[in-house]
């Protein structure tokens, strides 16, 4: 997910993915591409409904799609649907999505979000032209993609196996963060068109304010690095009074002129340790400038040149209303895209919390506020409650949709952590991994995630067998749901 102007939640999809997270099929591709780290990027195209709520608008646009049938068992092995989220799609990426398709001999497609990458219906991301951005529609985008696919798909095999008549392959929808949460809420308002769901890291319930996001990080940081961090934060804060162009110059960051989004850019860079399973690229320096009297704000600053900026390739333009204003399609507009449905449907504002925060108390919810309004106009305001009205926030009433969390990721304090207790053949199972660097997607990822490593290999989390547990736990049901859906289909042929 390009990086994310949000507590890196964009910055997750597009990792996650480098395709889904944030999307493509027809041919059988032979060998991996970019050395292992695709299983495809060729790009395949569908002809979309713009807005699915109308009755009288026709429109249509291209959305970009990709396919993946080397494990596909012909005719009616299980397809396997990877959403991609808020990010550009730029190809199947080549993790533990499949390790699960060769076992299961699935076929795996994966949708572009709309909007996102090469799938946008306008010319111009002005805020009128953005209407039609929304969960709402991108959840009706996958119901018709996967109508569009299956008919083509059994078109395809019925040409080449020379016969006719109709196998509808059972389908299993997969996906991470904002993506993981479209997984669950597809399962939800379109059960007939899937069997089951995975939802790792799934952001089910909209929230305000959401100062839990900021306490989680604490805990996952332990008592010496959450120290160490409140002084660097305290330090960054005078320092901006004392010499404001200084401190910026410092992070790579002059061109940050509102005081208020420079804090919450130093605020998110420490999400990224925790948040992609990875603390020790944080703590342990900061931990040892406290001890020994080093300069805080320096080697927090280092961290952030080093790693968010050098491995991630994080830059602090992210958060610049100059480029969030910037209506024009480019490689760069997830950003602005991604602050558009967080301004609307789901909040996730980070604000700090009233005692103990890490972060600065200018990142307030008058601060979200205001950068949404910059950004979008007056109109423009999260409706939280409707959201989780409509999908149901954490309790969500859904069957056959397996959640799974990293421990020390901020972001599960937005995802669902307990098993319905209504449910008694407990087919809304949840896991958490608990591991010293589990965070976000760590069960489709591994240990530790950035953008250089997509294979979801989990032998260097701290807690290999952590992972692999919630892994069996996931292939059990996938095995259980699937088999259930093909009696279904098998008695309706």
């Amino acid at each position: 997910m390009a990086t994310a102007a949000i507590g890196f939640l964009l910055l997750l999809s597009y990792f996650l993915s480098l395709s889904y997270g944030l999307v493509q099929p027809r041919r059988i591709s032979h060998g991996l591409s970019e050395s292992g780290k695709y299983l495809t990027r060729d790009e395949l195209w569908f002809n979309q409904t713009l807005d699915h709520f109308s009755p009288y608008d026709h429109r249509r646009f291209r959305q970009r799609y990709y396919e993946y049938l080397d494990h596909l068992r012909v005719p009616d092995g299980p397809i396997f649907l990877m959403i991609c989220g808020e990010g550009p799609c730029n190809g199947i990426p080549n993790d533990y999505i499949s390790v699960l398709a060769k076992k299961f001999e699935a076929g795996v497609v994966s949708l572009e979000h709309r909007y996102y990458g090469k799938s946008s219906p306008f010319n111009s991301l002005a805020t009128e032209n953005l209407k039609y951005l929304s969960s709402k529609q991108a959840l009706s985008d996958l119901a018709a993609f996967r109508g569009y696919y299956q008919a083509s798909l059994l078109e395809s095999l019925n040409v080449k196996l020379n016969r006719s008549g109709k196998v509808d392959n059972p389908w299993f929808f997969f996906g991470a963060s904002y993506s993981g949460a479209l997984s669950a809420w597809f399962r939800l308002k379109f059960p007939h068109l899937t069997c089951g769901s995975l939802a790792s890291s799934a952001v089910v319930r909209a929230v305000y304010e959401f100062p839990a996001f900021d306490k989680q990080i604490g805990e996952s940081a332990g008592p010496e690095c959450k120290a160490a961090l409140q002084e660097t934060n305290k330090l960054v804060e005078l320092g901006l009074k004392v010499n404001n162009k200084a401190v910026k110059t410092l992070f790579n960051a002059t061109e940050l002129d509102v005081d208020g989004d420079f804090l919450y850019f130093v605020a998110d860079a420490q999400v990224m340790a925790f948040q992609y399973g990875n603390p020790d690229k944080l703590c342990v320096p900061m931990v040892e400038a406290k001890k020994n009297g080093g300069d805080l704000v320096e080697a927090y600053a280092k961290y952030v040149r080093e790693y968010c900026f050098g491995v991630f390739g994080l830059s602090a333009k992210t958060y610049s209303r100059k480029h969030l204003l910037d209506t024009a399609i480019t490689l760069e507009s997830s950003d602005r895209l991604w602050w558009f449905q967080v301004c609307t449907e789901v909040a996730y504002f980070q604000v700090a919390p009233a005692n103990d925060s890490i972060r600065s108390h200018q990142v307030n919810t008058e601060y979200h506020l205001d950068l949404c309004k910059s950004l979008f106009g007056k109109g423009v305001y999260p409706e939280v409650d409707a959201t989780n009205l409509y999908y149901g926030g954490d309790r969500i009433a859904a069957t056959k949709i397996v959640f799974t969390n990293g421990s020390q990721d901020p972001w599960r304090q937005a995802s669902k952590q307990t098993s319905s207790p209504d449910l008694v053949d407990d087919t809304v199972p949840s896991y958490i991994i608990t591991c010293h660097n589990c965070g976000h997607g760590s069960d489709l990822r591994g240990c530790p995630q950035s953008p250089l490593i997509i294979e979801g290999d989990s032998k260097n989390c701290s807690s290999p067998d952590a992972v692999n547990k919630v892994r069996q736990h996931i292939i059990e049901h996938i095995d259980l749901w699937l088999s259930q859906c093909r009696g279904v289909l098998r008695s309706s042929i």
